[in-house]
């Protein structure tokens, strides 16, 4: 293409876009609808003149994606995102196999074959990192929620790698081996190490050096430059460029200068930001979309339900409380540039149909549209999902994230030689046996049950339940050894943050050990069965694997219920000892002012009660706050305030005066004077005292939390 023509698409896209999204402000919509808007002006689909070259749109959109990763790269220095990282491995591990399984019986629903079925579950696991980081860009989005889904959005690229090379194989009739796949693992894990060990050499000295001579063009230019070389190395070594991207961005914050390089590359990322978002407008196909219209719908649904139903139980189940669970779930309800990848494979491969790719496209679109609001509303269903909850629920959700809090200090978990990795290491050895077995189930019954009939002389029928019940004799062991060792370790990593029973003793973590050893063994017997159940859905009957995992989660679920329930019991005994200590606090010293043990407010900080932890161990670490007159929470009750909503933190009991009461409900009303006690994680415990201490005339919003 000549310059007039790369400078007339470049002005149909940007002056259309720029149209679209200044009605957008005007009618207070996100201005990524009017970018999806703008793409479907000027695209080929709808006949509105003039229409814009969409190879140009989409090679510059290749650097809005580049640009937009490096810019979030800068916010994550390698040890914060290390620090994530299990907690957003785990959910992403969890919530990508739902979704695989979940996309897959969709598709055959539809009537759709394997292959198509198994890409559609790919198509619908992976989230858009893009339409994310540009989201919580325009409203303002960071912290611990941030954190935790830019870690499971890292992870969910890495598994996107990973499954583009299992579909390419099972396409291309070579079957998913499980050496394959290691392979390509263990691929990924060297060029990600070795990149990582070669760019902290070369990559901070070098911007520092860059950055001495005060010249902010060089170092924007320097900067950038980086950003394109080392997404390049990653497209050279067959892997994403966003990834690339993503790397040079942890790598350049490793200067210290990250903040002062993202000021810089602002405008020039906004600007092929908004490229990108009108090239996925632009393949918007209405024709296709209308007469695919049941399965748009319906994938769509499953997006959005599944992604947040998935990632919020994943989220919870590695210690991060209800709030920030659903708030994270909400806001990864989406699918995008990754879906298209796998889904062009797809299509290249000859695996699916012609329909599948403007399919995916649809839902993808359609998921943008909704991925603002969802992530805006994301806080009020936060809220409506904890009130909801049964009470023993909501008591248990708040001391769950302080037992893990504390576990991921415990040396017994952090060290070389922890019972984490140890039992870790069994763990994974029983998984990937079990794996192993349950593949080769799938993919050589055929043939196995063959040999056997010709070997012994068997009908059809009975070589072939012979063989499964071979193959189950060999897998029970390991299934067995799944669900023993996960129980082990659950009670290992327990006793790191509650006391073991002594014989001779009362046991008074009975209750709490319980609930978190349940808990540890529901979520790590997920991480093992849910891969399985993905990885064995398009071999399998389709109510099989469903009807695994339906009678495990009923009987895990069974004990979760019972054991919170019990703990339930351990709080009110809790409640009474913090009843003891609270009037002792409480009580008027000789001269009729309350004692300065038990001050709080501006004029003292809120005061622990180490007490507790000696006398009733798993109750987190209780604070007691002293409500004062000025305080913007007197005379509001609880259910008002949302104090457990909007900070994940619980009130075991408030003392006015000579009346105690424990575990008040929403209905109770604060007063000035009141000593509240309050457990939970160190966050939430102190964002809840932030809470109760802001004065009237600084109060801070809903929104803040």
């Amino acid at each position: 293409m000549d310059a007039y023509g790369f400078l007339l698409t470049l002005a149909i896209v940007l002056g259309t876009a720029g149209i679209t999204t200044v009605v957008c402000h005007v009618v207070k919509q996100p201005v990524v609808l009017g970018y999806l808007v703008a793409g479907l002006i000027v695209g080929p689909h709808v006949p509105i003149a003039p229409v814009a070259d969409a190879r140009v749109v989409q090679t510059l959109s290749e650097l809005g994606v580049i640009l937009l990763m490096f810019a979030l790269g800068l916010e994550f220095r390698l040890k914060r995102l290390l620090l994530v990282g299990p907690t957003a491995g785990v959910t992403a591990i969890i919530q990508s196999s739902i979704m695989v399984w979940l996309g897959f019986l969709v598709g055959r629903g539809f009537g759709w074959t394997n292959l198509e079925s198994l890409f559609a579950g790919a198509i619908v696991a992976i989230s858009s990192t893009t339409i994310i980081a540009k989201a919580f860009d325009d409203q303002k989005i960071g912290g611990r929620l941030r954190e935790l889904v830019v870690g499971i959005l890292i992870v969910e690229d890495l598994i996107a790698i990973l499954l583009m090379a299992v579909l390419t194989s099972v396409a291309s009739g070579g079957g998913a081996s499980v050496g394959e796949i290691a392979l390509s693992g263990a691929k990924l894990g060297a060029f990600l190490v070795g990149l990582v060990v070669v760019g902290l050499l070369v990559v901070p000295r070098t911007v520092r050096f860059v950055k001495r001579f005060d010249s902010p063009e060089t170092t924007l230019v320097a900067s950038i430059g980086l950003c394109f070389a080392i997404a390049l190395l990653a497209h050279e070594f067959g892997y994403s460029v966003a990834l690339g991207a993503f790397l040079a961005g942890t790598l350049v914050a490793e200067s210290g200068k990250g903040h002062a390089i993202e000021r810089l590359i602002r405008p020039v990322r906004d600007m092929f930001a908004s490229i990108f978002f009108v090239s996925v407008g632009m393949l918007i196909d209405p024709r296709l979309v209308a007469e695919h219209w049941i399965a748009v719908v319906a994938l769509t649904a499953l997006v959005i339900a599944g992604k947040v139903l998935s990632v919020s139980v994943g989220a919870f189940l590695t210690g991060n409380g209800v709030r920030t669970s659903v708030q994270s779930g909400m806001s990864l309800a989406q699918i995008g540039e990754f879906s298209f990848i796998l889904a062009g494979l797809g299509r290249t491969l000859g695996a699916t149909g012609e329909f599948l790719y403007p399919v995916a496209v649809a839902v993808s679109a359609a998921t943008t549209f909704t991925t603002p609001w969802l992530i805006r509303s994301s806080g009020s269903a936060a809220n409506f999902v904890d009130r909801k909850l049964p009470h023993a629920w909501q008591t248990y959700a708040a001391l769950y994230g302080s037992w893990l809090e504390g576990m991921k200090h415990s040396p017994s978990v952090r060290g070389p030689d922890s019972v984490l990795r140890r039992f870790g290491r069994w763990l994974a050895l029983d998984g990937i046996v079990l794996a192993t077995l349950v593949l080769v189930a799938c993919l050589w019954t055929d043939d196995s049950a063959a040999f056997l009939g010709e070997r012994f002389g068997l009908e059809p029928l009975f070589a072939r339940a012979a063989f499964l019940i071979l193959v189950g004799a060999a897998a029970a062991p390991f299934a067995i050894g799944v669900v023993q060792v996960s129980r082990r370790l659950g009670r290992e990593l327990a006793a790191s943050v509650l006391p073991k029973e002594v014989a001779g003793r009362a046991d008074t973590a009975a209750a709490p050990r319980r609930a978190l050893v349940v808990s540890l063994q529901l979520a790590l017997v997920l991480l093992v069965a849910l891969p399985i159940v993905a990885l064995s859905q398009p071999f399998l009957p389709s109510w099989v694997p469903a009807a695994v995992l339906v009678v495990l989660l009923c009987a895990l679920g069974i004990a979760f219920t019972r054991s919170a329930a019990n703990l339930q019991g351990h709080v009110r005994a809790g409640a009474q000892v913090v009843m003891e200590l609270l009037s002792r606090q409480s009580a008027p010293t000789t001269d009729g002012e309350p004692s300065a043990h038990g001050a709080s407010g501006r004029d003292a900080p809120a005061v622990g009660l180490p007490e507790l932890a000696s006398l009733l161990p798993g109750m987190g670490e209780p604070v007691a706050v002293r409500l004062e007159a000025d305080s913007s929470s007197v005379e509001s009750t609880l259910a008002e305030l949302n104090l457990r909503g909007r900070t994940g933190a619980t009130v075991l009991a408030i003392t006015r005066g000579r009346e105690v009461m424990l575990l008040p409900g929403g209905h109770t009303e604060l007063h000035a004077g009141d000593l509240i006690a309050l457990t939970g994680t160190r966050e939430a415990v102190a964002a809840a005292t932030e809470l109760l201490e802001a004065r009237r005339d600084d109060a801070p919003t809903a929104d803040a939390f």
